[in-house]
Protein backbone atom coordinates (compact mmCIF):
# COMPACT_ATOMS: atom_id res chain seq x y z
CA UNK A 1 0.00 0.00 0.00
CA UNK A 2 1.54 3.62 -0.88
CA UNK A 3 2.15 5.62 1.86
CA UNK A 4 1.59 9.61 1.50
CA UNK A 5 2.93 12.05 4.13
CA UNK A 6 -0.39 13.92 4.02
CA UNK A 7 -3.62 13.26 2.90
CA UNK A 8 -5.97 16.18 2.55
CA UNK A 9 -9.96 15.31 2.22
CA UNK A 10 -12.35 17.64 0.71
CA UNK A 11 -10.99 19.98 -2.31
CA UNK A 12 -12.72 22.76 -1.59
CA UNK A 13 -10.94 25.92 -0.91
CA UNK A 14 -9.28 24.99 2.79
CA UNK A 15 -8.21 21.65 0.85
CA UNK A 16 -7.24 22.80 -2.50
CA UNK A 17 -4.50 25.68 -0.20
CA UNK A 18 -3.77 22.85 2.50
CA UNK A 19 -2.81 20.21 -0.23
CA UNK A 20 -1.05 22.84 -2.35
CA UNK A 21 0.80 24.32 0.37
CA UNK A 22 2.04 20.96 1.88
CA UNK A 23 3.11 19.53 -1.62
CA UNK A 24 5.25 22.88 -1.64
CA UNK A 25 6.66 22.44 1.98
CA UNK A 26 7.68 19.16 0.46
CA UNK A 27 5.45 16.29 1.13
CA UNK A 28 3.89 13.86 -0.32
CA UNK A 29 0.17 14.76 -0.46
CA UNK A 30 -2.77 13.23 -1.64
CA UNK A 31 -6.05 15.13 -2.36
CA UNK A 32 -9.42 13.31 -1.85
CA UNK A 33 -12.52 15.00 -3.09
CA UNK A 34 -15.99 13.35 -3.81
CA UNK A 35 -16.87 15.75 -7.07
CA UNK A 36 -15.15 15.74 -10.22
CA UNK A 37 -13.24 18.73 -9.49
CA UNK A 38 -11.71 21.22 -6.89
CA UNK A 39 -13.41 24.44 -5.81
CA UNK A 40 -16.06 23.16 -3.35
CA UNK A 41 -18.93 25.48 -2.34
CA UNK A 42 -17.65 27.83 -5.55
CA UNK A 43 -18.14 24.61 -7.61
CA UNK A 44 -20.59 22.69 -6.40
CA UNK A 45 -22.76 25.08 -4.93
CA UNK A 46 -22.28 27.84 -7.44
CA UNK A 47 -21.30 30.30 -3.91
CA UNK A 48 -20.49 33.62 -5.84
CA UNK A 49 -19.15 36.44 -5.23
CA UNK A 50 -16.14 36.45 -2.37
CA UNK A 51 -17.23 38.29 0.68
CA UNK A 52 -15.13 40.91 1.72
CA UNK A 53 -11.42 39.97 2.77
CA UNK A 54 -10.23 43.53 3.44
CA UNK A 55 -10.30 46.57 5.85
CA UNK A 56 -8.23 50.01 5.49
CA UNK A 57 -6.21 51.76 7.64
CA UNK A 58 -6.34 55.51 9.04
CA UNK A 59 -5.21 56.59 5.69
CA UNK A 60 -7.79 54.58 3.91
CA UNK A 61 -4.98 52.67 2.46
CA UNK A 62 -6.36 48.84 1.76
CA UNK A 63 -5.37 45.76 3.71
CA UNK A 64 -6.10 42.78 2.21
CA UNK A 65 -6.31 40.06 4.94
CA UNK A 66 -6.94 36.88 2.97
CA UNK A 67 -3.69 36.52 0.61
CA UNK A 68 -1.20 34.06 0.35
CA UNK A 69 -2.53 31.30 -2.04
CA UNK A 70 -5.75 32.85 -1.98
CA UNK A 71 -4.75 35.76 -4.06
CA UNK A 72 -2.42 33.39 -6.12
CA UNK A 73 -5.43 31.92 -7.27
CA UNK A 74 -7.48 35.14 -7.74
CA UNK A 75 -4.36 36.12 -9.86
CA UNK A 76 -4.14 33.06 -11.96
CA UNK A 77 -7.94 33.51 -12.80
CA UNK A 78 -7.85 37.37 -13.48
CA UNK A 79 -5.05 35.69 -16.36
CA UNK A 80 -6.90 32.84 -17.45
CA UNK A 81 -10.23 35.18 -18.07
CA UNK A 82 -8.11 37.65 -19.97
CA UNK A 83 -6.19 34.79 -22.15
CA UNK A 84 -9.76 32.79 -22.96
CA UNK A 85 -11.48 36.05 -23.63
CA UNK A 86 -9.28 37.78 -26.19
CA UNK A 87 -8.25 40.84 -23.76
CA UNK A 88 -5.00 42.16 -22.19
CA UNK A 89 -3.91 41.12 -18.83
CA UNK A 90 -2.79 43.97 -16.37
CA UNK A 91 -0.76 42.49 -13.42
CA UNK A 92 -2.01 44.79 -10.42
CA UNK A 93 -3.73 43.92 -6.85
CA UNK A 94 -7.14 44.43 -7.81
CA UNK A 95 -9.23 42.65 -5.19
CA UNK A 96 -11.29 39.84 -6.21
CA UNK A 97 -15.17 39.88 -6.01
CA UNK A 98 -17.10 38.03 -8.56
CA UNK A 99 -14.98 35.45 -10.27
CA UNK A 100 -16.07 32.72 -13.26
CA UNK A 101 -15.94 29.17 -11.25
CA UNK A 102 -15.29 27.32 -14.18
CA UNK A 103 -12.13 29.16 -14.77
CA UNK A 104 -11.39 28.62 -10.63
CA UNK A 105 -11.86 24.58 -11.88
CA UNK A 106 -8.84 24.68 -13.91
CA UNK A 107 -6.63 27.23 -11.74
CA UNK A 108 -6.53 24.95 -8.66
CA UNK A 109 -6.31 21.76 -11.25
CA UNK A 110 -3.25 23.42 -12.51
CA UNK A 111 -1.96 24.71 -8.80
CA UNK A 112 -2.46 21.32 -7.39
CA UNK A 113 -0.66 19.20 -10.22
CA UNK A 114 2.27 21.96 -10.51
CA UNK A 115 2.67 21.73 -7.06
CA UNK A 116 2.95 17.62 -6.98
CA UNK A 117 -0.17 16.90 -5.02
CA UNK A 118 -1.71 13.55 -6.27
CA UNK A 119 -5.47 14.43 -7.04
CA UNK A 120 -8.18 11.62 -6.34
CA UNK A 121 -11.67 12.71 -7.45
CA UNK A 122 -14.94 10.60 -7.21
CA UNK A 123 -14.05 9.59 -4.11
CA UNK A 124 -15.47 9.82 -0.77
CA UNK A 125 -14.44 8.76 2.84
CA UNK A 126 -16.07 6.71 4.54
CA UNK A 127 -14.06 5.37 7.65
CA UNK A 128 -11.03 6.44 9.69
CA UNK A 129 -8.58 3.51 11.07
CA UNK A 130 -6.90 4.65 13.91
CA UNK A 131 -4.06 3.61 16.78
CA UNK A 132 -4.72 5.30 20.03
CA UNK A 133 -4.34 9.04 19.29
CA UNK A 134 -2.70 8.62 16.18
CA UNK A 135 -4.59 8.17 12.50
CA UNK A 136 -3.26 5.17 10.37
CA UNK A 137 -5.01 5.40 7.26
CA UNK A 138 -8.71 6.61 6.07
CA UNK A 139 -10.79 3.93 4.51
CA UNK A 140 -12.25 5.78 1.07
CA UNK A 141 -15.24 4.63 -1.44
CA UNK A 142 -15.33 4.83 -5.04
CA UNK A 143 -15.62 3.08 -8.54
CA UNK A 144 -12.29 0.78 -7.58
CA UNK A 145 -14.19 -0.31 -4.63
CA UNK A 146 -13.20 0.12 -0.41
CA UNK A 147 -9.98 0.72 0.40
CA UNK A 148 -7.52 1.98 2.83
CA UNK A 149 -5.30 4.72 2.14
CA UNK A 150 -2.31 5.42 4.96
CA UNK A 151 -0.69 8.38 5.61
CA UNK A 152 1.56 9.87 8.43
CA UNK A 153 -0.72 13.24 8.75
CA UNK A 154 -4.15 14.07 7.46
CA UNK A 155 -6.00 17.30 6.96
CA UNK A 156 -9.96 17.57 7.45
CA UNK A 157 -11.41 19.79 4.91
CA UNK A 158 -14.67 18.08 4.07
CA UNK A 159 -16.17 21.16 5.37
CA UNK A 160 -18.92 18.69 7.65
CA UNK A 161 -15.46 17.69 10.03
CA UNK A 162 -16.36 14.23 8.50
CA UNK A 163 -13.28 12.82 8.58
CA UNK A 164 -13.04 13.69 12.28
CA UNK A 165 -16.18 12.92 13.58
CA UNK A 166 -14.94 9.22 11.76
CA UNK A 167 -12.04 9.33 14.14
CA UNK A 168 -14.44 9.35 17.08
CA UNK A 169 -12.57 13.10 18.33
CA UNK A 170 -15.30 15.47 20.17
CA UNK A 171 -17.52 17.61 17.38
CA UNK A 172 -20.67 19.78 18.09
CA UNK A 173 -23.39 21.17 15.82
CA UNK A 174 -24.81 23.80 15.04
CA UNK A 175 -26.05 27.03 17.82
CA UNK A 176 -25.56 26.09 21.36
CA UNK A 177 -28.75 25.41 23.08
CA UNK A 178 -30.98 23.49 20.07
CA UNK A 179 -28.28 22.89 17.81
CA UNK A 180 -29.79 24.17 14.58
CA UNK A 181 -27.31 25.38 12.27
CA UNK A 182 -27.75 28.54 9.40
CA UNK A 183 -30.10 27.59 6.74
CA UNK A 184 -29.02 26.22 3.44
CA UNK A 185 -29.56 27.79 0.20
CA UNK A 186 -29.44 26.02 -3.40
CA UNK A 187 -28.07 28.81 -5.55
CA UNK A 188 -29.17 29.58 -9.16
CA UNK A 189 -29.05 31.71 -11.94
CA UNK A 190 -30.90 32.99 -14.30
CA UNK A 191 -30.15 34.35 -17.84
CA UNK A 192 -31.35 36.50 -20.83
CA UNK A 193 -32.48 39.58 -18.16
CA UNK A 194 -32.38 42.93 -19.31
CA UNK A 195 -30.62 44.14 -15.87
CA UNK A 196 -30.55 47.87 -16.59
CA UNK A 197 -34.56 47.79 -16.69
CA UNK A 198 -35.10 45.38 -13.96
CA UNK A 199 -32.74 47.81 -12.06
CA UNK A 200 -35.00 50.62 -12.41
CA UNK A 201 -37.59 48.74 -10.54
CA UNK A 202 -35.57 46.53 -7.81
CA UNK A 203 -36.40 48.08 -4.71
CA UNK A 204 -40.49 47.91 -5.85
CA UNK A 205 -39.63 44.21 -6.42
CA UNK A 206 -38.44 43.68 -2.86
CA UNK A 207 -41.40 45.48 -1.67
CA UNK A 208 -44.05 43.31 -3.56
CA UNK A 209 -42.03 40.21 -2.60
CA UNK A 210 -42.71 41.00 1.19
CA UNK A 211 -45.95 41.47 0.15
CA UNK A 212 -46.43 38.65 -1.46
CA UNK A 213 -45.10 36.61 1.92
CA UNK A 214 -47.25 38.09 3.94
CA UNK A 215 -50.43 37.21 1.85
CA UNK A 216 -48.90 33.63 1.86
CA UNK A 217 -48.47 33.64 -1.91
CA UNK A 218 -44.64 33.07 -1.20
CA UNK A 219 -43.52 30.10 0.91
CA UNK A 220 -39.62 30.88 0.93
CA UNK A 221 -39.56 32.12 4.56
CA UNK A 222 -36.34 34.31 3.39
CA UNK A 223 -37.41 38.00 4.38
CA UNK A 224 -36.51 39.60 0.56
CA UNK A 225 -34.69 38.74 -2.48
CA UNK A 226 -30.39 38.24 -2.40
CA UNK A 227 -29.04 38.98 -5.83
CA UNK A 228 -25.73 39.37 -7.15
CA UNK A 229 -24.11 39.94 -10.79
CA UNK A 230 -21.82 37.70 -12.66
CA UNK A 231 -19.16 38.24 -14.82
CA UNK A 232 -22.02 38.16 -17.75
CA UNK A 233 -23.98 40.86 -18.30
CA UNK A 234 -27.06 39.15 -18.67
CA UNK A 235 -27.39 36.72 -15.89
CA UNK A 236 -28.33 36.96 -12.23
CA UNK A 237 -27.18 35.52 -9.17
CA UNK A 238 -29.50 33.91 -6.51
CA UNK A 239 -28.57 33.48 -3.03
CA UNK A 240 -32.40 33.65 -1.97
CA UNK A 241 -33.55 30.00 -1.24
CA UNK A 242 -33.97 29.03 2.34
CA UNK A 243 -34.15 26.06 3.93
CA UNK A 244 -34.36 25.82 8.39
CA UNK A 245 -34.33 23.68 10.70
CA UNK A 246 -32.73 20.67 8.55
CA UNK A 247 -29.75 18.99 9.53
CA UNK A 248 -26.79 19.10 7.11
CA UNK A 249 -25.57 16.01 8.50
CA UNK A 250 -28.59 13.98 8.00
CA UNK A 251 -29.03 12.64 4.83
CA UNK A 252 -32.77 11.90 4.75
CA UNK A 253 -33.45 15.58 5.76
CA UNK A 254 -30.66 16.85 3.19
CA UNK A 255 -32.77 15.18 1.02
CA UNK A 256 -35.77 16.53 1.66
CA UNK A 257 -34.21 19.62 1.79
CA UNK A 258 -33.11 19.56 -1.49
CA UNK A 259 -36.71 18.69 -2.72
CA UNK A 260 -38.52 21.39 -1.36
CA UNK A 261 -35.60 24.01 -2.18
CA UNK A 262 -35.80 23.01 -5.78
CA UNK A 263 -39.64 23.93 -5.56
CA UNK A 264 -38.93 27.81 -4.26
CA UNK A 265 -36.14 28.47 -6.90
CA UNK A 266 -39.25 27.74 -9.39
CA UNK A 267 -41.29 29.75 -6.83
CA UNK A 268 -38.70 32.51 -6.61
CA UNK A 269 -38.54 32.23 -10.90
CA UNK A 270 -41.93 32.32 -11.42
CA UNK A 271 -42.76 35.58 -9.24
CA UNK A 272 -39.86 37.82 -11.52
CA UNK A 273 -40.97 36.27 -14.42
CA UNK A 274 -44.33 37.26 -13.88
CA UNK A 275 -43.72 40.66 -11.98
CA UNK A 276 -40.46 42.19 -12.49
CA UNK A 277 -39.42 44.40 -15.94
CA UNK A 278 -36.37 43.10 -17.39
CA UNK A 279 -37.45 39.51 -17.01
CA UNK A 280 -39.49 39.55 -20.02
CA UNK A 281 -36.98 37.31 -21.90
CA UNK A 282 -35.34 35.58 -18.92
CA UNK A 283 -34.57 31.93 -19.12
CA UNK A 284 -33.83 29.65 -15.59
CA UNK A 285 -30.55 28.97 -16.29
CA UNK A 286 -28.96 26.17 -13.81
CA UNK A 287 -29.00 25.34 -9.82
CA UNK A 288 -26.48 24.46 -8.43
CA UNK A 289 -25.70 20.26 -8.13
CA UNK A 290 -26.24 20.29 -4.20
CA UNK A 291 -27.31 22.44 -1.96
CA UNK A 292 -25.27 24.99 0.47
CA UNK A 293 -24.62 24.53 3.31
CA UNK A 294 -23.61 27.67 5.66
CA UNK A 295 -22.98 25.53 9.02
CA UNK A 296 -23.04 21.94 10.31
CA UNK A 297 -20.43 20.15 12.52
CA UNK A 298 -17.64 22.33 14.21
CA UNK A 299 -14.50 20.12 15.94
CA UNK A 300 -14.07 20.09 19.62
CA UNK A 301 -10.25 21.72 19.41
CA UNK A 302 -7.74 22.99 21.69
CA UNK A 303 -9.30 26.50 21.47
CA UNK A 304 -13.02 27.36 20.48
CA UNK A 305 -13.03 30.90 19.20
CA UNK A 306 -15.89 32.72 20.54
CA UNK A 307 -17.73 36.13 19.23
CA UNK A 308 -16.05 38.06 22.31
CA UNK A 309 -12.71 36.97 20.71
CA UNK A 310 -14.38 38.63 17.07
CA UNK A 311 -15.84 41.51 18.82
CA UNK A 312 -12.63 42.54 20.81
CA UNK A 313 -10.57 41.99 17.49
CA UNK A 314 -8.50 39.43 19.18
CA UNK A 315 -4.98 38.90 17.93
CA UNK A 316 -3.52 35.71 19.60
CA UNK A 317 -0.18 34.74 19.86
CA UNK A 318 -0.43 31.48 17.21
CA UNK A 319 -2.57 33.40 14.93
CA UNK A 320 -2.46 31.85 11.41
CA UNK A 321 -5.10 34.10 9.71
CA UNK A 322 -7.21 37.25 9.86
CA UNK A 323 -11.20 38.25 9.11
CA UNK A 324 -13.05 41.11 9.44
CA UNK A 325 -16.00 40.03 7.81
CA UNK A 326 -19.06 40.51 9.72
CA UNK A 327 -20.97 38.18 12.05
CA UNK A 328 -23.14 37.65 9.56
CA UNK A 329 -26.51 34.90 10.94
CA UNK A 330 -28.86 33.48 8.61
CA UNK A 331 -31.74 32.85 10.91
CA UNK A 332 -31.77 29.27 11.55
CA UNK A 333 -35.47 29.27 12.54
CA UNK A 334 -37.33 31.31 9.95
CA UNK A 335 -37.26 34.57 8.87
CA UNK A 336 -34.25 37.45 8.95
CA UNK A 337 -30.54 37.91 9.04
CA UNK A 338 -28.54 39.34 11.46
CA UNK A 339 -25.55 41.40 11.04
CA UNK A 340 -22.58 42.90 13.66
CA UNK A 341 -20.36 44.77 11.25
CA UNK A 342 -16.62 45.50 11.93
CA UNK A 343 -15.34 49.13 12.30
CA UNK A 344 -12.88 50.02 9.27
CA UNK A 345 -8.94 49.44 9.97
CA UNK A 346 -10.06 46.65 12.35
CA UNK A 347 -10.02 43.02 12.49
CA UNK A 348 -9.65 39.53 14.34
CA UNK A 349 -7.30 36.70 13.94
CA UNK A 350 -8.03 32.79 14.53
CA UNK A 351 -4.76 30.67 16.47
CA UNK A 352 -3.68 27.42 14.78
CA UNK A 353 -4.99 25.40 17.99
CA UNK A 354 -8.45 25.98 16.71
CA UNK A 355 -7.26 23.78 13.98
CA UNK A 356 -6.28 21.11 16.21
CA UNK A 357 -9.44 18.90 17.57
CA UNK A 358 -8.89 16.94 20.37
CA UNK A 359 -8.20 13.07 20.62
CA UNK A 360 -5.98 12.87 17.26
CA UNK A 361 -2.06 13.89 17.44
CA UNK A 362 -1.54 13.53 13.62
CA UNK A 363 -5.10 15.29 12.13
CA UNK A 364 -5.70 19.07 11.52
CA UNK A 365 -8.90 20.78 10.41
CA UNK A 366 -9.33 23.49 7.94
CA UNK A 367 -12.65 25.72 6.63
CA UNK A 368 -15.82 26.60 8.42
CA UNK A 369 -15.47 23.11 10.80
CA UNK A 370 -12.64 24.46 12.84
CA UNK A 371 -13.13 25.05 16.48
CA UNK A 372 -15.36 27.96 17.27
CA UNK A 373 -18.66 29.13 18.55
CA UNK A 374 -21.78 29.25 16.31
CA UNK A 375 -21.79 33.27 16.25
CA UNK A 376 -18.07 33.21 15.52
CA UNK A 377 -18.26 30.92 12.62
CA UNK A 378 -20.96 32.96 10.89
CA UNK A 379 -17.76 35.38 9.91
CA UNK A 380 -14.84 33.38 9.27
CA UNK A 381 -16.96 30.52 7.05
CA UNK A 382 -16.87 32.93 3.61
CA UNK A 383 -14.15 31.22 1.11
CA UNK A 384 -11.21 33.63 1.08
CA UNK A 385 -10.69 32.88 4.84
CA UNK A 386 -11.45 29.00 4.35
CA UNK A 387 -8.66 29.76 1.54
CA UNK A 388 -5.97 30.76 4.36
CA UNK A 389 -6.84 28.26 6.69
CA UNK A 390 -6.15 25.91 4.74
CA UNK A 391 -2.48 26.78 3.53
CA UNK A 392 -2.08 27.32 7.44
CA UNK A 393 -3.34 23.41 7.80
CA UNK A 394 -0.95 22.34 4.37
CA UNK A 395 2.28 24.13 6.32
CA UNK A 396 1.65 22.54 9.44
CA UNK A 397 1.47 19.07 8.39
CA UNK A 398 4.66 19.15 6.35
CA UNK A 399 6.43 20.78 9.01
CA UNK A 400 4.74 17.76 11.47
CA UNK A 401 6.20 15.28 9.11
CA UNK A 402 9.67 16.25 9.14
CA UNK A 403 9.45 16.05 12.64
CA UNK A 404 7.63 13.46 15.28
CA UNK A 405 4.40 13.97 12.98
CA UNK A 406 2.35 15.67 15.88
CA UNK A 407 1.23 18.28 15.20
CA UNK A 408 0.44 19.96 18.49
CA UNK A 409 4.12 19.92 18.46
CA UNK A 410 5.17 21.81 15.55
CA UNK A 411 6.81 25.43 16.28
CA UNK A 412 4.64 28.04 16.32
CA UNK A 413 6.89 30.48 15.35
CA UNK A 414 8.84 28.77 12.30
CA UNK A 415 5.04 28.26 11.19
CA UNK A 416 4.26 32.30 11.56
CA UNK A 417 7.51 32.92 9.95
CA UNK A 418 6.79 30.50 7.03
CA UNK A 419 3.36 31.65 5.98
CA UNK A 420 5.08 35.13 6.14
CA UNK A 421 7.52 34.29 3.84
CA UNK A 422 4.79 32.37 1.44
CA UNK A 423 2.95 35.73 1.52
CA UNK A 424 -0.26 35.26 3.92
CA UNK A 425 -1.10 38.25 6.32
CA UNK A 426 -1.45 36.20 9.86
Amino acid sequence: MELYDVIVCGGGFAGAAAAISAARGGAKVLLIEYNNCLGGAAAECLVNPFMPYWTHDENKKRITLSTGIFSEICREMRKLSAEAEGAKYCENDALMTTFNEEYLKIVLQRMALSAGVRLLFHTRCVGVKKSGQSIEAVTVSNKSGIYDIKAKCFIDCTGDADVTALSGCPVRVGREGDGLCQPMTLCFRVNNVDIPEFNKVRADIQKLYKQYRAEGKIKNVREDILIFGTTSDTTLHFNSTRIVKHSPISAEEVTEAEIAVREQVFELFSFLKKNAKGFEKAVLASTAMRIGVRESRMIDGEYVLTQDDLTGCRKFEDSISACNYDIDIHNPEGSGTSHWYFKDGTYYTIPYRCLIPKGADNLLVAGRCISSTHEAQASYRIMPTCCTLGQAAGTAAAMAVKGDGKVRNVDIGQLRKTLTENGMFI
